[in-house]
């Protein structure tokens, strides 16, 4: 029997999990429930929005013993663990304070990790409902850290609905991306003539949760018979519109325009994943962590988060909309390539897309290159 869910089904799930990124994002607490098994359920908020520990939120019979849930990633970060363990399990105690629990979760964390030993760790493999909770945190653009604790309730579901708690199945949060990439849809269009192509039109793209907007710049006319010029731009607030200089993109985002208007015509894709996917907040966090000695890489590994969060499935969407299947491509990041290549779209060429460093950018170009595998 085929187990996949129908594309209502699909749906009405990403409307559950964007409501659910709102409650977390908000302060408040979810219900991440096994679909297969729903008596297996967790109260999760997140780490960082909390005030108090244990959290008011958790104040019910029915919660049983608060944890704290990190990546394997921050777990390495603190000597706790291997780095490709999903989710790790810190016990909390009657002990442990707000402040100690934050410096488990944010950037510094040096006393913690010269006395390891103090904590009490399961590292799993841990139940999936602990580990999709942190993966919501990581969709919601937060820290991956969530406090829980599971549900001992007979029928945990009707538990959640008696105290007007959001559910969600961990199913559901792991399959979010990919649904939502799956039903993005145009929703607008329109000439905006820009300095380097007048002929220039912006489509704008949503998923039917109502999550966040991509968008296509399509220059000139493109042949999509033909192999098309085309960018994959993740968007960059700092880089984009305010020119820093700590990053390429500002340089990468005007150079692929110009590239493509002298070409005559294709697609510049100008996706929502801001910091490499992991949000324009935490991309500060990890900019506080670089000014330390924190390459880009380990800046984000640090934070919890593997060194890039972005997927490419919308990209994938976007040009099969627009009628688009075989691109060249204007990148140094192979894997953007490859990306595109495993869900089939054509790369008939990768074209270089290279600019001049400074001062500023010059060590973070360097550890793309070295460590990220870009070609410079």
């Amino acid at each position: 029997m085929d187990s996949t869910p129908s594309p209502s089904l699909r749906l009405i799930n990403a409307e559950l999990v964007e409501r659910a990124i709102g409650e977390l994002r908000r302060g408040s607490a979810v219900v991440i429930y096994d679909a297969a098994t729903p008596s297996n359920a967790v109260l999760a908020c997140a780490a960082e929005t909390i005030d108090t520990l244990p959290p008011p939120l958790f104040d019910s019979p029915k919660a049983g013993h608060c944890t704290l849930i990190i990546t394997g990633r921050r777990a390495a970060v603190l000597g706790l663990s291997e780095p490709t363990i999903p989710a790790v399990q810190i016990m909390l105690d009657a002990n442990t304070s707000l402040e100690f629990m934050q410096r488990l979760i944010g950037p510094n964390a040096e006393d913690i990790m010269a006395n390891p030993s103090n904590l009490s760790v399961r590292p799993g493999p841990l139940d999936g409902t602990y580990a999709s909770a942190v993966g919501l945190s990581k969709i919601a653009r937060l820290l991956p850290a969530i406090v829980a604790a599971p549900i001992e309730a007979t029928d945990p579901l009707s538990w959640a609905d008696s105290e007007n708690r959001i559910c969600v199945s961990s199913q559901a949060i792991d399959s979010y991306e990919r649904a939502t990439a799956d039903e993005l849809q145009i929703i607008s269009q329109a000439k905006v003539p820009l300095a380097a192509c007048e002929d220039t039109r912006i489509v704008s793209f949503r998923p039917k949760d109502g999550g966040a907007e991509h968008l296509a710049l399509v220059i000139g006319s493109p042949d999509f018979n033909k192999p098309v010029l085309t960018r994959l731009h993740s968007e960059c607030f700092t880089g984009d519109l305010l020119g820093s200089l700590r990053c390429d993109c500002g340089d990468q985002l005007g150079g692929a325009i110009e590239a493509i208007a002298k070409e005559g015509s294709g697609v510049l894709l100008y996706l929502a994943q801001e910091g490499r996917g992991i949000g324009l907040v935490n991309k500060l966090r990890a900019y506080a962590l670089q000014d330390q000695g924190f390459d880009t890489v380990d800046a984000n590994e640090q934070l919890g988060f593997d060194d890039d969060e972005r997927i490419y499935l919308p990209a994938v969407r976007m040009l099969r909309t627009l009628g688009c299947n075989r691109v060249r491509l204007l990148t140094n990041n192979p894997a953007k390539a490859g990306a595109l290549v495993r869900h089939g779209i054509e790369v008939t060429e990768r074209v270089p897309h290279v600019f001049p460093s400074n001062e500023h950018n010059r060590q973070y170009l360097q550890t793309k290159a070295k460590r990220s595998g870009h070609l410079f």
